[in-house]
């Protein structure tokens, strides 16, 4: 497994599981278990996904130390604010039974600029104490995040966003590199809808990997993490046997020109709650 190195100097795996709204608790033990016993290392839970105490449980039953595992949580937009923050992370944290996380996030800017930023003062504080090893956002986008940086004490260590070929977000991208901030990858297979791409077929019968496999290399590629979902054993095993070839420069050009702006999900701008 390949680290990226925070702008704390904390390290992250660049690929984990995602488990967005995975709240079967023996589902979720399996796919957890199976990614453990496949190299992953890293899972994205959040408030809104159901799944903390979930998460917590099956970390613990499948036996690895808990240093060994680097766990992501978010706070969710109605638990915004100052103290509603501090007070929902304590939460978290007694759901997940563990002493702190490795990341924290901001799992969407909404549209009140004072909300987001008390929230930011909240995610400070919680590093301070040590209860999270780093802190970022989610969905933000430039606007909010120069909002961030002109009041914030502790700049943010990543900006975790919906990116896959059709939404490469590159001027995004760009931004955040120049604030030595990560960027990390959610729905990066779009939800399954490029599977059946012909020029992702092309690319992948060339390498001999599947689509899906092309698509997190070509983040890889990028210095992006991924954390793609699965609740399958084969897809989970898939995901992460990415480690053993590169893409050439003419195929991730042509991946970068499948960009036509398409979301999966909610624009940041818009979406508030």
């Amino acid at each position: 497994m390949i680290n990226v190195k925070l702008n704390n100097g904390i390290e992250m795996p660049i690929l984990g599981l995602g488990i967005y709204k995975i709240t079967d608790k023996k589902e979720l033990y399996n796919a957890v278990k199976w990614a453990v016993d496949s190299g992953y290392r890293k899972f994205d839970t959040a408030q809104f996904y159901d799944n903390e105490r979930e998460l917590g449980e099956a970390i613990r039953k499948t036996g690895i130390d808990r240093e060994k595992v680097f766990i992501t949580t978010k706070i969710w937009n109605t638990n915004q604010g100052y103290k509603s923050t501090r007070e929902s992370f304590e939460e978290s944290l007694k759901k997940l039974n563990m002493d702190y996380v490795d990341l924290l996030l901001i799992h969407w800017p909404g549209q009140k600029k004072e909300r987001y930023l008390d929230t930011w003062r909240a995610l400070e504080n919680i590093y301070q104490i040590k209860k999270a090893r780093a802190i970022g956002v989610s969905n933000f986008e430039i606007k909010h995040l120069n909002d961030i940086f002109a009041n914030c004490v502790i700049a943010p260590v990543i900006n975790q966003i919906e990116r896959h070929p059709n939404l490469n977000r590159k001027e995004l991208i760009e931004f955040c590199k120049s604030h030595n901030m990560n960027i990390e990858a959610w729905s990066p297979l779009a939800r399954g809808k490029l599977i059946d791409n012909k020029t992702l077929e092309s690319i992948a019968e060339k390498y001999n990997k599947t689509v899906a496999q092309i698509i997190l290399r070509w983040n890889i590629e990028n210095k992006i993490v991924v954390i793609p979902k699965s609740i399958t054993k084969e897809r989970i095993e898939e995901n992460i046997d990415i480690f053993d070839f590169s893409l050439e420069e003419e195929d991730i050009k042509k991946i970068d020109s499948m960009n036509n702006n398409k979301r999966t999900g909610f624009d940041p701008m818009e979406f508030d709650f």
